[in-house]
């Protein structure tokens, strides 16, 4: 007969003891363990859009930058043209950015608004109305003069009109929506004339 000391027995029963536990320690769920915090990267994700750069200080500036820079060249044209035609335009432009800078004013007085002259546009404008007025004055006149003229023109109209376009789409005045709207009327009948005789100048 084999003798079992109490030591040995009291081991025996702390083994059969751990060896029931593990078998009822119940598994773990690594599915769940597993799930992505979709709320935490949906909120990192989220931004908040771009506010629109044509305020209504930046956009009275840039309509008050085109019409005023419009006006000298117009006056040189009236004087420095040869072609009959192109004069009567440069005469159009004269009085037409003339009345429309009037009305950029009245409007930036009735709605107490300090033209905002610090943006990359107005800035862009001033500048290029600057360096397009030396050339033209240092260009010997004739018919090459007649056709830069023209030419400086078209392109002229043409970005003004797409900067006025992109500002009424965003711009949530209404007054000055207005104002915008009637401003590219114009500047598109000035762009089309443009056209026109640039096509006749050829």
């Amino acid at each position: 007969m084999i003798r079992i000391s109490r030591p040995a027995i009291t081991g025996l029963m702390l083994a059969a003891g751990l060896a029931a536990c593990k078998k009822e320690a119940p598994a773990t769920d690594t599915t769940a363990m597993a799930k992505p915090d979709t709320t935490t990267a949906a909120a990192a994700t989220t931004t908040t859009p771009p506010a629109s750069k044509w305020t209504a200080p930046s956009t009275i500036g840039f309509a008050w930058a085109a019409n005023d820079g419009e006006i000298p060249i117009a006056k040189l044209a009236e004087t420095k043209a040869g072609n009959a035609d192109v004069k009567a335009y440069a005469k159009m432009l004269v009085a037409d950015h003339t009345k429309m800078l009037s009305e950029v004013k009245a409007l930036a007085t009735k709605q107490s608004i300090t033209p905002d002259t610090t943006m990359d546009d107005v800035k862009d404008a001033m500048g290029h109305a600057r360096d397009e007025l030396k050339d033209l004055t240092d260009k010997a006149k004739g018919a090459d003069w007649d056709k830069d003229f023209i030419g400086k023109m078209v392109d002229d109209h043409q970005k003004v009109l797409d900067k006025l376009q992109d500002a009424v789409k965003n711009t949530s005045d209404s007054t000055i929506t207005k104002a915008l709207t009637a401003a590219s009327g114009k500047v598109q009948q000035h762009l089309t004339k443009a056209q026109e005789l640039q096509a006749k100048l050829k």
